[in-house]
C-alpha cells in the first residue's frame, strides 16, 4: 500500500484556514498527524461573512467549542432566520425561518393540512404555526426542546459573529493541538515530476515548506488547486449574475434582532446583520446594472447606523471549481468555489467541505476513489444551493426594473423548473438531493415569493375539516403562548456571557 499522510499543510489562514484546523486537530490523529497552517499577514482575508445556518452548530461540536464561549468571543448574536423585504415587489416581506412549521400530522406534512384548510377558506398565514418567525419577529430568542411534544421541539437556529474574531479564536483552539502556524507569503507551489502531486510549497523569503496532502485556503486566487493543478472553474453567472459586492461596518443603534435581514435593491440586494458591537452591512450587486460608485451612496444611505470605516469592495465569478478536490490538494473557501451570500451558505461550504473530507479521509496522497466520491457529494449540494438561490430572484414580480425583469424571464435549470412545476402542482416541497436545504426551507421561500400550490398531497383529505381547524386553532394558541414566554433576545445572550464570564472567572 501506498505511504498514508502524515503532514497535512493548510495553505491560507482567514476563517477557511483556522476552521481547517481547529477541524482537523480534534478528529485526526494527533501523534501520527502532523498539522502546519501557512499565513501571509501582507494578504488580506475577504472577511465579510457574519451570518451563518443551523449546521454550523455541528462544526462548533465537532470541533469541541463551548458556545457561551464561542458567542462572547466573537461579539456573536442569535439568528432564528432570513426577512426578506422587497424581493416580491416594493412593500412586501416575507421571513424565511429556521426550523419547521409544526408536526407531520399522520405521516403528512404540515403544510398539506394547511393548504386544504386554505382551500376551504382558512385564511390564517403558515407564519403563525412557525415558531421561530413569531419569535424573530417579537425580538425573543429560545433553544429547541428535545421533547416532540412540545412546539420548541421545532426550532433551529445559528449565529451572525465576526468572521475575523471566529478565526482568531479557532486559532486558540488550534494552536494548543499542536497546529504548527507559519507566518509567511507563499510565492511559488512546487509539484512532483513523477506524479503530478504538490511537493511542497515555497515561501517568499526562500524557505520551503513539504507535505503529503495541501488544502488550499488561498480564497478567490486559487494558488493550489487552480494556479498550480488548473483545475477549470464552472461559471454559473448566468443563472446568479451578481459579481461585485460592497460592505461597510456601522455603529448598533439598537438591540440586536435574531435574524438577517436581505433587502431587495435595483440592481441586487443589501445584508443587515446585527452583532453585539456593531452592524454588518453590504450590497450585492450586478456592475452591469450599477457602477462602483453608486452602489456604495446606495449602501451608505440605507445604513441604521453611522459608517465604521470606508467601504471594502468585492469582485467575484459565481460558479465551482469542477473537481475541489484533486491529487493530493482539497480546495476550501472561495478557492473552491463562491455563491453569493443570499442565504449565509458561504461558511457552510467550509464545514461542509471538511466534514466531507473527514468522513472520506485519503489512504494515501493520490486517492482518486475517495477523491470523486468527495467531488460529487460536494457537487450535489452546490448545485441545490444555486437552485435555492435563483428561485428568489427568479420569482420576482418587481415589473419595471430592468435587473428584475431579466431574473424573472430568464432560463432556469432544469433541476429548479422541476421543484417550481411539483409545487406548482400539488405543493410538494420535497426534491431529491435535500442535504442542506430540506421541505421546510423551499416551502418558506416558494411561499414567500409567491409561488402558489394548485393542490396539496391528496393524503390530507383524511379526516373532518372542522377537527382538523380546531387542531390548527389550538396549535396556532400554543404557538402564541410559547413565543411571548420566550426571554427577550438580548436578555438571553446578557445570561450567555453572563454565565461564560462566570466559568471563566472559576
Amino acid at each position: 500500500m501506498a505511504a498514508p499522510i502524515r503532514h497535512i499543510v493548510i495553505v491560507g489562514g482567514g476563517t477557511a484556514g483556522w476552521m481547517a484546523a481547529a477541524l482537523l486537530s480534534n478528529v485526526l490523529p494527533r501523534d501520527r498527524l502532523r498539522l502546519t497552517l501557512v499565513e501571509s499577514p501582507d494578504i488580506g482575508t475577504v472577511g465579510v461573512g457574519e451570518a451563518t445556518i443551523p449546521p454550523i452548530q455541528f462544526f462548533n461540536r465537532a470541533v469541541g467549542i463551548d458556545e457561551a464561549e464561542f458567542m462572547r468571543a466573537t461579539e456573536g448574536t442569535f439568528k432564528l432566520g432570513i426577512a426578506f423585504r422587497d424581493w416580491v415587489r416594493p412593500g412586501h416581506r416575507y421571513m424565511h425561518p429556521f426550523g419547521q412549521p409544526g408536526q407531520a400530522i399522520k405521516g403528512v406534512s404540515f403544510h398539506a393540512w394547511w393548504l386544504r384548510l386554505r382551500t376551504a377558506g382558512y385564511t390564517v398565514p403558515l407564519s403563525d404555526f412557525w415558531l421561530a418567525e413569531k419569535l424573530a419577529d417579537e425580538g425573543r430568542f429560545d433553544t429547541p426542546s428535545p421533547d416532540a411534544r412540545s412546539p420548541k421541539s421545532t426550532l433551529a437556529y445559528a449565529y451572525h459573529f465576526d468572521a475575523g474574531l471566529y478565526a482568531a479564536y479557532l486559532r486558540t483552539i488550534a494552536e494548543p493541538r499542536g497546529v504548527t502556524r507559519v507566518e509567511a507569503t507563499v510565492a511559488d507551489v512546487a509539484l512532483d515530476p513523477t506524479d503530478g502531486t504538490v511537493s511542497h510549497v515555497i515561501l517568499a523569503d526562500g524557505r520551503r515548506v513539504d507535505g503529503d496532502y495541501f488544502i488550499d485556503c488561498t480564497g478567490f486566487r486559487a494558488l493550489v488547486i487552480g494556479q498550480a493543478l488548473g483545475r477549470p472553474y464552472e461559471d454559473w453567472s448566468h443563472w446568479l449574475p451578481a459579481n461585485r459586492a460592497v460592505a461597510v461596518p456601522s455603529a448598533r443603534t439598537r438591540d440586536p434582532v435574531p435574524f438577517t435581514t436581505a433587502t431587495a435593491r435595483s440592481a441586487g440586494w443589501q445584508w443587515r446583520i446585527n452583532l453585539r458591537h456593531r452592524t454588518g452591512n453590504g450590497y450585492v450587486y450586478v456592475a452591469d446594472h450599477i457602477d462602483d460608485d453608486q452602489a456604495a451612496a446606495t449602501l451608505l444611505a440605507n445604513l441604521d447606523g453611522q459608517a465604521l470605516a470606508d467601504p471594502r469592495f468585492l469582485r467575484f465569478t459565481t460558479g465551482r471549481r469542477t473537481q475541489s478536490r484533486y491529487k493530493n490538494v482539497l480546495a476550501v473557501g472561495l478557492s473552491s468555489g463562491f455563491l453569493e451570500p443570499l442565504e449565509s451558505t458561504s461558511i457552510h461550504f467550509i464545514q461542509h467541505a471538511l466534514i466531507k473530507f473527514a468522513a472520506t479521509f485519503p489512504l494515501s496522497k493520490d486517492d482518486p476513489l475517495s477523491a470523486n466520491l468527495y467531488n460529487r457529494m460536494i457537487g450535489e449540494e452546490l448545485e441545490q444551493v444555486r437552485d435555492f438561490l435563483i428561485l428568489h430572484y427568479h420569482a420576482n414580480q418587481r415589473v419595471g426594473d430592468p435587473f428584475w425583469d431579466r431574473m424573472r424571464h430568464m432560463d432556469v435549470p432544469d433541476s429548479l423548473a422541476e421543484k417550481i412545476a411539483l409545487f406548482r402542482a400539488r405543493g410538494c416541497a420535497i426534491f431529491p438531493n435535500q442535504t442542506l436545504f430540506q421541505e421546510p426551507n423551499w416551502l418558506a421561500v416558494l411561499l414567500g415569493q409567491e409561488v402558489e400550490p394548485a393542490s396539496y398531497d391528496p393524503l390530507a383529505d383524511a379526516g373532518d375539516l372542522s377537527d382538523i381547524r380546531q387542531g390548527f386553532d389550538a396549535t396556532r394558541q400554543i404557538i402564541a403562548q410559547t413565543a411571548r414566554a420566550a426571554p427577550r433576545h438580548m436578555d438571553y445572550l446578557s445570561r450567555l456571557n453572563a454565565g461564560s464570564n462566570r466559568r471563566g472567572a472559576a
